[in-house]
């Protein structure tokens, strides 16, 4: 079995199975839940070899990860003890602004650059605030991307964030920049790699 870290063949599979799962949910509107993240988590590390049974599908803080920390760079996640609390928050937060966009972009909505403006602030909002909660053991990033991605297609933008191999260049620096609250720069990286994507297509 490939190690959970590494871009096997069964990694790349068990994303696009995943992401294919979470299209069909953003065309039918579906609210995002923490439940259903946790569900992509476990989906995407089948058949991988993984350190601990325990990590997968499961957040910091929970039973056998009460003392679980992680960071990225010198950023540390938030505490395993508040995890729960820091997602419940995420998660009140996260579908009072679907609910909203919602309402403002119904199904088939013409995009302009305002609308589509505010699809990208979601997409990195979102993002930024999962990697600075960091919830998971392994595969916080992953989960971020396909998060942004979700709501991509929700409002019928390409999924335009690369999920593997993980986005080069500036996506490092603004992760870190996440980790400290500010996810500003994951909008702006963002911007750019919507555009990019585009030009591509």
């Amino acid at each position: 079995m490939a190690d959970w870290d590494q871009d096997s063949p069964q990694l790349r599979r068990n994303l696009a199975q995943v992401l294919a799962s979470i299209q069909d949910d953003a065309s039918r509107r579906t609210l995002p839940s923490i439940q259903a993240i946790r569900g992509w988590h476990k989906n995407v590390m089948e058949g991988l070899d993984v350190p601990d049974r325990n990590f997968v599908g499961k957040f910091r803080g929970e039973s056998d990860l009460e003392n679980i920390n992680v960071w990225i760079g010198k950023y540390f996640g938030v505490e395993a003890g508040q995890v729960a609390n820091e997602l419940a928050r995420f998660e009140q937060t996260l579908q009072k602004a679907v609910q909203r966009l919602d309402q403002l972009l119904p199904p088939g909505a013409a995009l302009d650059a305002d609308t589509t403006l505010a699809i990208l602030d979601l997409c990195a909002w979102t993002h930024a605030e999962w990697v600075r909660i960091h919830p998971f053991a392994n595969g916080n990033g992953r989960t971020a991307r396909l998060l942004a991605n979700s709501f991509a297609m929700r409002y019928e933008l390409p999924p335009f964030v690369r999920l593997r191999p993980r986005p080069d260049g500036e996506y490092g620096s603004a992760c870190e920049q996440a980790m400290r609250g500010d996810w500003e720069s994951t909008a702006r990286l963002f911007h750019r790699m919507l555009v990019e994507f585009l030009k591509e297509t």
